[in-house]
């Protein structure tokens, strides 16, 4: 029962957190379907928290850093971990996958033969949606939002989430030693090492994609796009101005190649 009460306090204390994780859910079961889901989240979480786990310990594969325990009784943890912290791995990973999916997977021939505009229909086939560039292109994005994520999230007694944690040797990057970055890459690359194995092996079907592939990868691209606007939004709240404006301009050549990869065609093809 005092579990119970204090997921619910949860809940209640990090709002935005389940929000983010219902989309997470909500798109993946409409992409890839619950069997494949559950074992993405499981797989990403528990993958997380151990690294969390570990680096809190003797500093593998963040860096060194501590949580200070200020939201016990207010939230659940894991050990010395936040539950809401290890489980945002698990939704930021998979709205990386889908944006490197946007960007990567071939478009099908002939999608465009109807005159009437629309967004080119994207190939899902195993193979593609599993093969090593977009494997690299997932991580690269994983790691690439948390550089606006942890600068404001380390500055959270400033805004709502609080001061939860914090390391002993502030890094160069916002005080974010670049060694969390290399962290985040590690927990992507293990993650992904153990999906898309299992993925290639696992026989459930897939959801139909109405109306398109696309349409269902732009749900989970913009999840990755939510939270890239939470967090900017964040900073740029807090009065960092220069720290904003930095993770504004870091997006703005991915987002360029993304909108003219999905809206160049239907142009030409009106």
């Amino acid at each position: 029962m005092e579990f119970l009460v204090l997921l619910a306090k949860t809940v209640f204390f990090r709002p935005y957190v389940f929000a983010f994780l219902a989309a997470f859910l909500l798109s993946a079961i409409l992409l890839i379907g619950w069997p494949r889901t559950w074992r993405f989240w499981v797989i990403s979480w528990v993958t997380a928290f151990l690294c969390e786990y570990s680096s809190t310990r003797n500093g593998i594969p963040f860096g060194w850093y501590h949580y200070n325990g200020s939201t016990v009784g207010q939230e659940l943890y894991i050990s010395n971990i936040p539950f809401m912290d290890s489980i945002s791995f698990s939704f930021l990973l998979f709205a990386s996958y889908c944006v490197a999916m946007l960007l990567l997977l071939p478009i099908r021939p002939g999608s465009h033969a109807d005159p009437t505009p629309r967004l080119p229909v994207l190939q899902f086939d195993l193979p593609l949606r599993t093969s090593w560039p977009v494997f690299a292109l997932t991580v690269l994005l994983f790691a690439f939002i948390d550089m606006v994520i942890d600068p404001v999230a380390l500055r959270g007694d400033r805004w709502f989430l609080g001061k939860i944690y914090y390391y002993p040797d502030p890094g160069v990057h916002y005080g974010v030693p670049l060694a969390n970055y290399a962290g985040w890459a590690v927990v992507g690359i293990i993650s992904l090492l153990l999906y898309f194995p299992l993925e290639r092996r696992l026989d459930a079907p897939l959801p139909a994609h109405r109306p398109s592939t696309t349409h269902r990868l732009l749900l989970g691209g913009g999840l990755y796009y939510g939270v890239l606007a939470f967090n900017l939004a964040m900073t740029f709240w807090i009065g960092e101005t220069l720290q904003g404006t930095t993770g504004l301009l870091m997006f703005v050549p991915v987002t360029a190649i993304l909108l003219l990869r999905l809206l160049t065609p239907a142009t030409q093809s009106a």
